[in-house]
């Protein structure tokens, strides 16, 4: 396929049920892994992760159910371990469970990558009682390794790459695979890093830059996923700042033509219509 065949296919992609936009609402649980991460005692003003389970998930799961959507969490081995119940509650929502890392490995790992990966996945399968076919990267790293060691526990997509506007296909040595696909996460509706961690935006103006973020990509019959984070500190887990995340979902109801769906959900209808995306 050409390049510019490879244009128009992106062009004139359709979405489940013809829908004009798709939106994930993705939340990122990072509980005490996060801090464990940075080699921080997760007391004191580096608590912020225990108000995940306490606080953030719970405000979260009663939010998803006002509004009657699906969403997808992702979870640290080591978080689930922690706090198994928070995640049963997660998934007994009917809610998507997956994988995010052990303890949040924001370093590299080196060759004890695919043994992290193992484990966190066992940890998930047993607590909710099936694998997890979805990963994002947990801090942004990945390897030669990661894409192996995924798609031989049977996983489907990574929600980590950010180099395109829509779903793709990687390769892997050399050769593209298409049981496997790239959903990307858009850091513009990332509400962590940009918004909570340099800037202390306030939650009005961060509320204001995702609707406009939003309708960009409806214009574009695009994919929209937020990444939220249950938390406080960086995250917005507190009444406010999940306040907005609720504000921005009423917002994009009031569009024709939006479908929540979860990143799994995603992925299989891609993975079903393989020459609407790149490879």
């Amino acid at each position: 396929m050409t390049q510019s065949q490879l244009k128009l296919a992106d062009m004139s992609h359709t979405w489940p049920d013809d829908a004009q936009c798709v939106v994930t609402i993705t939340i990122d649980y990072d509980g005490p892994s996060n801090d464990l991460a940075k080699n921080l005692i997760p007391l004191g003003k580096n608590s912020h992760g225990r108000y995940s389970h306490k606080c953030g998930v719970p405000r979260y799961l009663a939010m998803l159910e006002r509004q009657q959507i699906p969403a997808t969490f992702f979870v640290p081995g080591y978080d689930a371990e922690l706090y198994p119940e928070s995640v049963k509650s997660i998934a007994a929502a009917g809610h998507e469970i997956a994988a995010h890392g052990y303890i949040h490995e924001s370093f590299d790992v080196g060759e004890r990558e695919p043994e992290l990966l193992r484990k966190s996945h066992g940890i998930l399968t047993d607590l909710i009682g099936k694998p997890p076919v979805g990963w994002r990267n947990p801090g942004g790293g990945k390897s030669d390794a990661t894409l192996r060691t995924l798609t031989s526990l049977g996983y489907i997509y990574d929600s980590s790459e950010k180099d395109d506007d829509f779903p793709f296909f990687p390769e892997m040595d050399g050769k593209p695979l298409r049981n496997f696909i790239n959903l990307p996460d858009n850091t513009s509706s990332l509400d962590d890093f940009p918004f909570y961690k340099i800037s202390l935006t306030p939650p009005s103006e961060v509320l204001e830059h995702w609707k406009q973020e939003f309708h960009a990509t409806y214009q574009e019959k695009g994919f929209y996923d937020l990444i939220v984070h249950p938390r406080t500190g960086f995250g917005s887990g507190s009444p406010t700042r999940a306040g907005i995340v609720e504000d921005l979902i009423i917002f994009m109801k009031s569009y024709p033509g939006v479908k929540f769906m979860t990143l799994e959900a995603l992925a299989h209808w891609c993975l079903a219509h393989p020459a609407y995306w790149r490879g």
